[in-house]
């Protein structure tokens, strides 16, 4: 019964905002649920809403996703409705990491009427320089609470945000998503606690909100329910899909857990097939009741099975015209899946109109597989996937087990979209497991190299790896220092070798030393924003430089450039002594001043930097025997960009080689650079071939 001890929340996880928001038939139904579901709460005046994680389906989201979201937030959470309960904790603790540490309804500036309760889940973590995710946003502009970040990677201590209403008092946990890994082993390790109010602490409602693995994919990799405490009253458990609304009493732990699944089908598989739920709790005192309430706009999934070989008496494999026959099967099965699919929308109009049909075939004994493209394009117009409609896999033998090789039928048991999880690090370990001994790893760990190699899948962290193969190796040279090692290769070897067994087994280190390394890695992300800022800003800077005197009478018409600031370096390097910037001579700058003196048109190109080798640039440095014409004629040079990292030396003997058959410089180069009046100033340290000419012609 509602009345002013009750507390009423809906319970939703694993939204997955902008999942597939570029498709044209499935690209609004993540942001259409999204508006059921905070329909419901406001419709059923909840007291908050509570979200498990997962909101949005990016790690960085695009604008329209983020504008839909906010657009929906700003609809149903703002309003004149009061808020009837209250915050009991301290605030300052609860959300420490915000700028606003304070929950939003309270907030002078904000006329909220439906608080948002949410931790953040393994798609919208916080990452980058400043560790802030899309949850962040959302909570600075004050249409959301974000709760349940850890901010230290040791050790975790979980405060609860304490509400109360009326004589109900609640004790809410939060834990956003962690490497299932290091969870696993923080919680082993005791380094894991959640702190209770002191006062009256039996009195209070334990609601506890995670996101983590719940069914065993691996050794370490989920969290078993027996790790929580067991003074828990309910746990709402984010991260799978299944729905699984209706509270499940944990034998051992006596405390219920609540999964309730995904509001919109991400993956193929048997799980998401399940109908869509979310939840409406009614907490009063130490009691509660979840209400299920089903999700009308959810897009009909069916899926079903089928093994050839347990139909003997319809396809028989030696037959010609078998596959054949397995087509018009397969039709058969998809129309009653659609008929199905069409019955369901009838009573619930607000469905959207183009199914998702899965259809699993097993072809072991003997068949062949028919082209599913062509199949597909029969159902263009009918279901929402027509490209995944139908899906072949055969069962592997399973061989003698060898002790010299490794059994592949365990490892390939389903393909990831049918279900299974396959994780980065896991393919990393899998691959040097299997791999030829010359291209094991001999510094590095496995487990390190496949977390950075999940940070640059991820996260895009693009210097991850160089930055852990860094750290690594001054680590290793700083301990072979340490021992004074002979410097004899073998006696190297077993040293390393012994230092990188020492690591393995020191996996609190080891996670340390990736800490460190993605640390690094995204401190030289920032670097490389602020240079690149810089360098718009001086190629502001050689544009407003060029924009008089522009004429060249004398040369040919130059090609258009599309940025200023290789143009402005390619006429620089006419008849002057110096490079594009003005900064440093290079060497590249000059060879174009050599080159120019022939009249030539400069086609310029732009090269990205790091496309350029060393051996590229000596390259570059080899002569030309065309130099030797005194003819006149016009050739097309390549301009690089890449001189700000790439710095090619001229040798002083070719230098003067070239000079011996170009004496002087042209006049026409010298004139229109007279006539632009820019002068360049060059450092006196290096070699300038033209110092003696073009420079006493300037300063006349």
């Amino acid at each position: 019964r509602d009345d002013e001890d009750t507390f009423k929340i809906l319970i939703a996880t694993d939204i997955h905002l902008g999942y597939l928001e570029k498709d044209p038939v499935r690209g609004n139904d993540t942001f259409v649920t999204f508006n059921e579901i905070l329909d419901h709460a406001q419709k059923n005046e909840v007291d908050f809403v509570l979200l498990g994680g997962d909101l949005f389906h990016e790690n960085k989201p695009s604008r329209k996703t983020v504008h839909s979201c906010l657009e929906s937030l700003r609809r149903y959470c703002m309003g004149d409705r009061p808020v009837q309960f209250e915050i009991l904790s301290d605030q300052a603790v609860n959300f420490h990491y915000s700028k606003f540490p304070w929950v939003n309804y309270q907030d002078r500036n904000l006329n909220i009427s439906m608080p948002i309760f949410s931790i953040h889940g393994n798609h919208d973590d916080p990452t980058g320089t400043d560790a802030l995710c899309a949850l962040d946003i959302l909570s600075c502009a004050g249409l959301l609470n974000h709760f349940g970040r850890s901010a230290s990677v040791e050790k975790i201590d979980i405060s609860p945000v304490l509400l109360r209403k009326g004589r109900t008092k609640i004790a809410l946990y939060g834990l956003g998503a962690i490497p299932d890994e290091r969870l696993y082993r923080m919680f082993v390790n005791k380094q894991v606690t959640m702190l209770r109010p002191k006062e009256d602490e039996d009195s209070w409602f334990n609601l506890f909100v995670i996101h983590q693995n719940r069914s065993k994919h691996g050794a370490t990799n989920y969290i078993p329910e027996q790790f929580l405490d067991d003074f828990i009253n309910l746990v709402i458990w984010g991260h799978e899909h299944e729905c699984k609304i209706a509270p499940f009493q944990n034998e051992q732990q006596r405390f219920y857990v609540s999964q309730p699944g995904s509001s919109v089908v991400t993956s193929l598989s048997p799980g998401e097939a399940v109908k869509k739920h979310i939840g409406l709790l009614h907490v009063k005192g130490k009691k509660m009741k979840m209400q299920k309430i089903a999700l009308e706009t959810v897009r009909t999934f069916y899926m079903e099975d089928i093994v050839l070989a347990d139909h003997p008496d319809l396809f028989n494999p030696d037959n010609p015209k078998v596959t054949q026959a397995i087509q018009a099967f397969c039709m058969e099965k998809v129309e009653l899946m659609l008929d199905d699919a069409e019955r369901e929308r009838l009573g619930n109009p607000r469905q959207p109109e183009k199914p998702l049909i899965r259809l699993r075939v097993d072809y072991t004994g003997g068949f062949e597989p028919f082209g599913v493209h062509r199949f597909s394009q029969k159902y263009m117009d009918r279901v929402a996937n027509p490209k995944d409609i139908i899906y072949f896999f055969r069962h592997r033998e399973q061989k003698e087990k060898d002790d010299n090789e490794l059994n592949f039928g365990k490892l390939v048991s389903r393909p990831a979209s049918e279900g299974t999880t396959l994780r980065v690090e896991d393919l990393v370990k899998q691959y040097f497991q299997t791999a030829e001994k010359k291209v094991q790893l001999s510094l590095l760990t496995e487990r390190g190299m496949g977390e950075a190699v999940q940070e640059f899948v991820d996260k895009e962290e693009k210097d991850a790896i160089e930055e852990l193969v860094k750290f690594q190796l001054e680590k290793t040279q700083r301990f072979l220092k340490e021992r004074r090692t002979d410097a004899e290769e073998e006696k190297i070897d077993e040293e390393v070798r012994k230092f990188r067994e020492s690591r393995k087994k020191n996996t609190e280190e080891e996670d340390e030393e990736v800490r460190e390394a993605m640390t690094r890695a995204r401190a030289h992300r920032s670097e490389d924003v602020v240079l690149v800022a810089a360098s718009s800003d001086e190629e502001l800077m050689d544009t407003g430089m060029k924009g008089t005197g522009d004429s060249d009478d004398g040369l040919p018409a130059t090609v258009s450039r599309g940025r200023g600031r290789a143009r402005g370096r390619a006429r620089g390097g006419r008849g002057q002594s110096s490079t594009a910037r003005g900064s440093s001579q290079r060497g590249r700058g000059s060879i174009s001043q050599v080159s120019a003196t022939s009249s030539r048109t400069y086609k310029p190109v732009s090269v990205p930097a790091k496309n350029k080798t060393i051996m590229d640039a000596f390259r570059s440095l080899k002569p030309d025997a065309s130099l030797n014409s005194s003819k006149s004629y016009s050739e097309d040079i390549i301009d690089d960009d890449s001189d700000l990292e790439d710095i090619s030396i001229v040798p002083s003997s070719k230098v003067n080689q070239r000079l011996s058959t170009t004496p002087s410089l042209s006049k026409r180069g010298s004139q229109s650079q007279t006539s632009r009046g820019v002068d360049f100033e060059s450092d006196e340290d290096e070699f300038d071939p033209f110092k003696s000419t073009a420079t006493s012609r300037r300063t006349k």
